[in-house]
């Protein structure tokens, strides 16, 4: 099992990060890919999927964002795949009050996020997790990076074109994401 991986970025993709490390590239999915800049040495902390079927890496900036991935996984029904867009927001904090306040409409405006799952991640994770915030890294970007990222974590072309042109485009793309996920979840 690994628990980070020191090395710089060669590729970012919508979905995922090549991390290299001696001589090793490693493909890694992350919430944000954006957050992560081509040519710098990061230390990203990964957790490990190996199922018949699959052998993934997930990778986090911080433990923190690490520590809410596996608690989010450790609830019924819900995968790696259906947590990394929950993370993406970029508040940890955020989702840690929504769950303490057992607040399901926040929870169910995440993609793939459905009535029962939302339930069912308050009750497993409600008075067990206390995170505090996360470090975020900044790159100016443009709108076509913005629309790639949103489509990763599952949202439909139309609606993101609806919200994408409210967007500060003078906005990091983290920045740009966490104001796209907003008005989303309105």
């Amino acid at each position: 099992m690994y628990n980070y991986i020191l090395g710089s970025i060669t590729d970012i993709e919508s979905t995922y990060i090549v991390l290299e490390s001696s001589g090793i590239g490693y493909q890694i999915f992350t919430p944000n890919p954006y957050s992560f800049d081509i040519g710098t040495t990061y230390k990203v902390y990964v957790y490990q999927v190996i199922r018949e079927d699959e052998n993934s890496l997930y990778g986090f900036k911080t433990k923190e964002e690490k520590e809410l991935f596996l608690k989010l996984i450790s609830v019924k029904g819900l995968g790696p795949k259906m947590a990394l867009p929950i993370l993406a927001t970029g508040s940890i904090s955020g989702i840690v009050d929504a769950i303490e306040r057992e607040n399901l409409l926040y929870l169910k405006k995440f993609p793939k996020i459905g009535d029962k799952v939302a339930k069912q991640i308050i009750l497993d994770l409600k008075g067990k997790i206390s995170i505090t915030g996360v470090e975020v890294e900044h790159s100016v970007t443009s709108y076509e990076e913005l629309i790639e990222v949103l489509k990763g974590l599952g949202y439909k072309e139309k609606e993101i074109k609806s919200i994408v042109v409210k967007v500060d485009q003078n906005l990091t793309i983290e920045e740009q994401v966490k104001e796209a996920l907003k008005l989303l979840l309105k």
